[in-house]
């Protein structure tokens, strides 16, 4: 298979270009030259905000698959899409569950109703529209029946760039009393990039098409499972205190990016952590247990001296020593 991977050197994209390499796909990266792509693939350099000029390095070329992670202004899916779209055989975009329009009852199919959006946006909208966006700006170059949208949820594992599952593991590492967010049975539904990643180049290689949550099932793990996990991937002498929420409500933490992952049971927990997920399933996902994903997680950011890479679009997240003191001793 000959795969194009709109970006492919950071996180999503970076595990998409990981994963076609070892199935031994020809892969060709475009990218705007920030960071080194994996050896072995094809890079071609250009810049989706400057335009439908930034895309003149794609204007020769043919493709099987078209991979795009993009999740700012929908008109770069748009525009990139129109000019791929007969020279490439099917379009993967990956979306997000945030698609959905608010509230997002539990158990929610792809069926349900999506937000307004446009494809033609060129400016900053909020991420929900720029996603919705983006899916239309796929469906009008390559049709519903070449187009894949996965609309994925949380996303962990190696190369993460959001800090959210290093967080944890930085802080577990460091040892002593942890304020762990309860309840410890709260079930999680996440995706680890690397699965995510297979499941999209598998859905490229069966031509599927439409829209799909591509997420672990809710309760594949828990907040409990979790932080377990952190304690012993690093071997630490962590000692994790389960607080009830409302304890930690009240002390002004944020869920979310306060203590990363974590959602008190209510309407945003299941709009999060409770998606129907069945037709992806159905289709061939598969979803590595949670040790998997932790361990390796460790791996990788040890080898990085601890130290995640950060998007510098994406605000920092976990909370100060201070704070988690003063949660702990109230």
């Amino acid at each position: 298979m000959r795969l194009l991977i709109l970006g492919g050197t950071e996180f999503a994209g970076r595990a998409v270009t990981e994963e076609a390499l070892a199935r031994d796909w020809q892969v060709t990266v475009f990218h705007r030259g920030r960071h080194e792509p994996p050896a072995g693939v094809a890079a071609l350099h250009g810049d989706r905000t400057a335009g439908p000029e930034g895309l003149s390095a794609l204007t020769g070329g043919e493709w099987d698959v078209v991979v795009d992670t993009w999740s700012g202004a929908p008109s770069a899916v748009r525009d990139a899409a129109a000019l791929l779209a007969g020279r490439a055989g099917r379009y993967v975009y990956v979306s997000s569950r945030s698609v959905y329009e608010w509230p997002v009852a539990p158990g929610l199919a792809e069926d349900g109703p999506v937000v307004e959006a446009s494809a033609d946006d060129w400016d900053d909208v909020p991420y929900a529209q720029a996603k919705r966006g983006g899916e239309l700006g796929a469906l009008a170059a390559f049709g519903e029946d070449r187009t894949v949208l996965a609309r994925v949820g949380l996303i962990l594992g190696p190369w993460e760039n959001i800090g959210r599952l290093p967080w944890w593991l930085n802080r577990i590492a460091r040892g002593g009393p942890v304020l762990a967010p309860g309840p410890r049975d709260l079930a999680l539904q996440y995706i680890d990039v690397r699965d995510m990643a297979a499941w999209l180049l598998h859905a490229a290689e069966a031509g599927l098409s439409g829209a799909y949550n591509v997420v672990s099932p809710t309760g594949h793990t828990t907040m409990g499972e979790l932080l377990d996990a952190c304690v012993r991937a690093t071997g630490s002498d962590a000692e994790l205190r389960w607080t009830d929420p409302e304890k930690i409500l009240a002390a002004g933490v944020e869920p979310w990016t306060g203590l990363p992952v974590w959602l008190p049971p209510g309407e945003l927990h299941g709009a999060m952590h409770c998606g129907d997920v069945s037709k992806a399933l159905a289709a061939g996902l598969r979803c590595r247990p949670v040790d998997e994903t932790v361990a390796d997680t460790w791996a990788w950011l040890r080898g990085l001296g601890g130290r995640a890479p950060q998007r510098a679009d994406r605000p920092v997240v976990g909370i100060s020593p201070e704070l988690e003191a003063k949660v702990l001793e109230g």
